[in-house]
């Protein structure tokens, strides 16, 4: 496997894909990028590596845990939790570090760094990864991202007459607003929704009256708040949901309840020009006092580099080197991402998201 790097590389040093490394073994590995550039030995590794949000059934995550345990002999734990969950584990064993890392929404990440349970380590492939998407310091790095986007019925949209929505605005529509579902700001997934409303209606961080009052105004026509909404969508309960773009990719790709040809999936611009798909990164950390940091390096190394990059593909995921590979046919148009993704100052949505999340939760009374 083409994976881990010395120097600015993307091939390990030694026995890349020879299997099993701990066990006493003593083979080498050379990972890191820059400063980080450093050796770690097999024999150190664990059997089982912990690592925050590293769980089957998101984004393909278990083809790579299994890959990296075929490659590397060391197992990666189903660590089935939020990135808020992580962040409260990690405040709560603060003295007593039990995972070696973090892996999540990137802002969460930011968070953790800001609250001092990070350290410096610039994974092998680093330099791929575009500035305004991981800490000069080398403290958090993306490794994937997503995007808002709508998934829908199209059989239903037929039935009803209504075509394929382009903008926010067309999903106010009685036939869509009627059994449209979506999450609130409390989840990432949410937020992300929210601000992708908000920007496409000429809001900002410190303006979000257009997301309150479009929250309100769907709220009347039949919309409805919820975390569980998959199993009605393929049900036809739901004609529409909001999510990233991967959910609905997802779920007309590799699910077979629902027929592939009757899911659409699309990116919602606004108003007068404006953006409306936010771009939200995920990303990673080594944590201080980590244990097994070795093993979380040449973790964080497999994740960056190409191989595993690759397997993000298998659940639609853009991988954060996706400039450097192919992307399947399935993926949106990337022209349709040029009209309509955005980013935000993720410094700035860190210092503010309490307060963003609380003050449309009390607009919208969610």
């Amino acid at each position: 496997m083409a994976g881990l790097a010395g120097c600015n590389t993307d091939s390990a040093t030694n026995d890349v894909g020879s299997g099993g490394g701990g066990g006493g073994s003593s083979k080498t590995y050379d990972v890191g990028y820059g400063n980080s550039q450093t050796t770690v030995t097999a024999s150190n590794f664990p059997d089982m590596l912990y690592f925050y949000c590293v769980q089957s059934g998101w984004m393909n995550w278990p083809s790579l845990m299994q890959s990296f345990e075929d490659t590397y002999g060391v197992a990666v734990h189903d660590d089935d939790r939020s990135s808020g969950e992580a962040l409260q584990h990690m405040r709560s064993h603060a003295s007593n570090m039990t995972h070696s890392g973090y892996n999540g929404g990137y802002t969460y990440g930011i968070v953790a760094k800001n609250e001092g349970f990070t350290q410096a380590y610039k994974p092998a492939g680093w330099d791929k990864v575009p500035d305004s998407l991981k800490t000069d310091d080398g403290h958090v790095t993306a490794t994937r991202r997503v995007t808002t986007a709508v998934t829908y019925r199209k059989d239903i949209y037929e039935e009803r007459g209504l075509e394929k929505p382009t903008t926010w605005e067309d999903l106010l529509q009685p036939e869509i607003m009627q059994d449209l579902a979506l999450q609130t700001p409390q989840a990432a997934v949410g937020l992300a929704t929210a601000l992708s409303i908000n920007n496409a209606r000429g809001g900002s961080m410190d303006d979000l009256q257009p997301v309150i009052d479009y929250y309100n105004r769907i709220q009347k026509g039949g919309a409805e708040f919820t975390d569980n909404f998959l199993a009605q969508f393929s049900r036809g309960e739901y004609a529409t949901f909001l999510r990233y773009d991967y959910s609905g990719l997802d779920l007309k790709y590799n699910n077979d309840e629902v027929a592939e040809e009757n899911v659409g999936v699309a990116l919602l611009s606004g108003t007068n020009g404006n953006k409306g798909a936010l771009n939200m990164p995920y990303g990673y950390a080594l944590l201080e006092g980590a244990p097994n940091p070795g093993a979380g390096k040449l973790f964080m190394d497999y994740v960056l580099s190409l191989e595993g990059q690759r397997q993000f593909l298998d659940a639609y995921v853009r991988p954060i080197r996706s400039a450097e590979l192919e992307l399947p046919d399935e993926f949106i148009d990337a022209s349709e991402y040029e009209r309509t993704e955005f980013q935000v100052d993720y410094g700035k949505l860190v210092e503010q998201q309490e307060s963003i999340i609380q003050e449309i939760t009390r607009g919208a009374n969610l």
